[in-house]
């Protein structure tokens, strides 16, 4: 018989209503996992609020369904790609005010990116175009409210932090519209990362195809030591018909 478990995203760790933010999902999914880097396929949204069921996977890797649907699947994978040098601080910062300035449309409160959130309720990817180059950025300092008992920022949160600058990437380096989800996270945690600290999430552009685009993601100290990389996968929502 299969070794499960049984969890349930509680609702402020959500990215749209009533949806469990992607970046958690896959790190939850992704300590479950043996591998040192690890990409996590989203098929359906996980529900918030509700219980789902973890299994393991003959892989090595973890999977997380409702009945019979697969919601999401974690699998070792190659590391992703070399991360470019990260803005400083100042520019960081600096583009995370403009974002906060003139937020895109369609904002929600995701426990990533939601402008409502405070350094205790939400990270705070409030991701700006850094001026003279092609990434998006935010400053940001989590609480000590989101730490485990070591004052560390736990690994789902990590990888949280490597999910909302893609979103960002999208709607400001390729001209997105507001909407698009994960369909694929890829990331490897390379040291631990302490709360009252201050940190910098940024991300690129891979590539991008019709609904469909790809984009590097990082996490740094204040000081540009990496934390943690990571790849992943957008996938824009369909054109409703007019009429």
């Amino acid at each position: 018989m299969s070794d499960f478990e049984t969890i349930t995203v509680p609702a402020h760790l959500s990215g749209y209503p009533g949806v469990a933010f992607g970046g958690y999902v896959a790190g939850v999914l992704a300590a479950r996992s043996a591998a040192k880097t690890v990409r996590v396929d989203f098929r359906r949204p996980v529900p918030t609020q509700a219980p789902v069921r973890l299994d393991p996977t003959a892989e090595g890797g973890a999977r997380l369904v409702d009945g019979e649907l697969l919601l999401a699947a974690a699998s070792p994978a190659e590391p992703p790609a070399r991360a470019p040098e990260p803005p400083s601080w100042e520019l960081a910062s600096a583009a995370a005010d403009t974002y906060r300035a003139a937020p895109p449309d369609g904002m929600v409160d995701c426990f990533g990116c939601g402008l409502h959130r405070t350094p205790g309720t939400g990270l705070r990817l409030h991701c700006g175009r850094v001026p003279g180059g092609a990434l998006v950025a935010a400053a940001w300092t989590p609480g000590p409210a989101l730490g485990d008992a070591d004052g560390l920022l736990p690994p789902e949160l990590v990888w949280g932090a490597l999910d909302c600058p893609g979103n960002a990437a999208g709607r400001l380096l390729d001209g997105r519209r507001a909407g698009a989800v994960t369909a694929a996270l890829t990331a490897r945690l390379l040291r631990p990362v302490p709360v009252g600290a201050g940190l910098v999430s940024y991300a690129w552009l891979l590539g991008s195809e019709g609904r469909k685009y790809r984009v590097g993601t990082a996490l740094t100290t204040a000081d540009g030591e990496l934390c943690a990389v990571g790849e992943a996968l957008w996938v824009e929502p369909r054109t409703q018909a007019q009429g």
